[in-house]
């Protein structure tokens, strides 16, 4: 026969977090309320339409013109991104210089700066008459009022997410490895493609994650600067809200579920291929 205190302290040592009970149900309740019920609520709502309806609804010619030029724009800001955040992150972990610490806290300007002054930030920039807007129109490139315009704002607002996705990882990463690649002659091109970029490809996937979700899901900073024109600079985001004002809600929920069903696999490969970067490294 056990002794209490025997048996208590056992009991004590199943319950890994004090509460636990408590909290889990806590969080299970706060996730249920803010996530999955409004989740659902959206599934559910298109289906008030019926399914010819609800068919033409989403495959309507400018439905799926705004749904390419957000997830295609947002797919192509994020590649941009994974280059010139890699960059950005290496020369503020690798070098030091004066302005560091100013530059490191530029890059979370657009996480701060209110997405409604962003767009207005860059139309006027980037109109035809703006400084570098007018520069370009020399050469006969518009940028505002155009698709150009969305690929903008979205590199714009979602470089923070790949910047401060690769820094941490590169600077835990050292110069161990690459010092030993160089006593064994690797050359510099070598030693960046053999040493540091599989070591930070997990972290480069995560961050093209986070910025395609983010850019694929921007409103504020894009109807700016892209003009809104249907079925050439129209987002699917802008529809949506075009939908609500005219009170067609069942419609709106529609393209919201297109573009949650798109994220979510763009998302879900995104993450398998993290996965498989992660194992082979």
């Amino acid at each position: 026969m056990s002794a209490p205190g025997i048996s208590l302290a056992a009991g004590r040592a199943r319950s890994v977090l004090p509460g636990f009970r408590l909290s889990l149900g806590f969080t299970l309740v706060y996730l249920a309320s803010l996530v999955l019920i409004p989740l659902v609520a959206l599934l559910l709502r298109p289906f008030e339409l019926p399914l010819p309806e609800l068919w033409d609804a989403i495959t309507a010619p400018r439905v799926l013109s705004a749904l390419r030029l957000s997830f295609g724009m947002a797919l192509a800001a994020a590649l941009i991104d994974a280059v010139f955040g890699l960059i950005i992150a290496w020369v503020l972990v690798r070098y030091r210089f004066p302005g560091k610490a100013l530059l490191d806290a530029v890059i979370d300007l657009p996480f701060a700066l209110p997405t409604a002054v962003a767009g207005i930030a860059l139309s006027t920039l980037y109109a035809p008459n703006g400084w570098l807007g007018s520069a370009l129109m020399e050469y006969g490139i518009r940028v505002a009022y155009t698709p150009w315009g969305v690929l903008v704002a979205m590199v714009f607002i979602a470089l923070p997410f790949t910047v401060r996705t690769i820094q941490p990882v590169l600077a835990e990463l050292g110069r161990d490895s690459e010092e030993a690649a160089a006593t064994l002659g690797a050359t510099r091109l070598q030693i960046i493609g053999r040493v540091v970029l599989p070591a930070l490809l997990p972290a480069i996937l995560t961050g093209v994650a986070l910025a395609f979700a983010r850019a694929a899901g921007e409103y504020g900073s894009i109807i700016f600067i892209a003009g809104n024109l249907p079925n050439i600079s129209e987002i699917a985001p802008l529809l949506i809200v075009i939908n609500l004002e005219q009170y067609d809600y069942a419609g709106a929920a529609a393209v919201g579920v297109v573009m949650l069903g798109a994220s979510f696999i763009m998302l879900l490969a995104l993450n398998a291929l993290q996965s498989w970067a992660a194992k082979r490294r």
